[in-house]
């Protein structure tokens, strides 16, 4: 009697271990062949069956988060911060021999050549950097948080503003100021009293680019202004303060060369873009 029980368990062994041997063969002929797995515990990234019996694909594994690489433009505006921001040199007005310092103007070499920074070029970094379009004048109060306020200081004068409105992106009137008393330095050190620089042009609106360009067809719809990096600095017309407090407007030619130099040198530099605008008698000058 106790033969029989033994003879069941070696049969069930039997019968169990050629099932998992023809399973295994299986598996080996077609490695794809598997079970369904049961929902919620399907592998990441493979199907589910939900609820209502239709099929639900299982996130699959979270890639680590990308982090960011700084574009040429970034890396470019974090070097031009490190510049603007360094304390200045002080300035040198003696030589060793007690004597006032006299440099020569050495101007640039052609002004087309050396300022040939055309819209587009300008245009992608003034998108990267500044603001986006504001619409009109009462949006632009709306949002004055973004924007500097650029106003009379010693060294530059704002000319009444018909087609824009004096405000800037902090970089970019950080560069105006930079620019404005490289020029009164200049002066200076070759033998000229101080003049103030002359801005003709700031941020535009749409507005305002609208309206500009129903009187100058050539005027760029997609302007630099609307993004407040842009502004344009007077090239044959200067602002000379007097003693008694009075100013004049001057046309000095000689001072359209030294300013070349100092926007020159600020470009090689890399602080800002400059375009050499004939018919509008203005550097058009854009923060990187």
């Amino acid at each position: 009697m106790n033969d029989k029980p033994a003879a069941r368990r070696g049969t069930f062994l039997l019968v169990f271990i050629l099932i998992v041997t023809a399973l295994g063969i299986a598996r080996c002929v077609n490695p794809s062949l598997t079970l369904s797995p049961i929902a919620g515990n399907a592998p990441e990234g493979q199907a589910k069956d939900s609820p209502s019996g239709r099929e639900v694909q299982s996130p699959g594994p979270k890639a680590p988060a990308a982090t960011p690489v700084p574009d040429s433009i970034g890396r470019q505006s974090r070097h031009v911060d490190s510049l603007l921001l360094r304390p200045r040199a002080r300035l040198t007005l003696l030589r060793p021999d007690g004597k006032p310092v006299k440099n020569r103007v050495t101007s640039v070499r052609r002004f087309e050549t050396s300022f040939p920074d055309l819209n587009d070029v300008q245009l992608a970094t003034a998108q990267r950097l500044g603001i986006s379009h504001i619409e009109n004048r009462d949006e632009a109060v709306r949002r004055l948080k973004e924007l500097v306020y650029v106003g009379d200081n010693p060294f530059y004068a704002v000319q009444p503003l018909h087609q824009s409105i004096p405000y800037l992106i902090p970089r970019a009137a950080t560069l105006l100021n930079e620019i404005a008393r490289a020029f009164n330095d200049s002066l200076v050190t070759k033998g000229y009293e101080p003049h103030k620089l002359l801005v003709t042009s700031v941020l535009r609106t749409k507005d305002d680019v609208s309206r500009l360009r129903r009187m100058n067809h050539n005027a760029s719809e997609n302007s630099c202004h609307q993004y407040g990096t842009t502004f344009d600095i007077s090239y044959n017309r200067f602002l000379q303060i007097n003693e008694d407090g009075s100013s004049e407007i001057r046309w000095v030619t000689v001072f359209k060369s030294i300013l070349a130099e100092v926007l020159e040198d600020q470009r090689l530099r890399g602080t800002c873009y400059v375009k050499y605008e004939v018919k509008q008698s203005c550097f058009h000058i854009t923060a990187r």
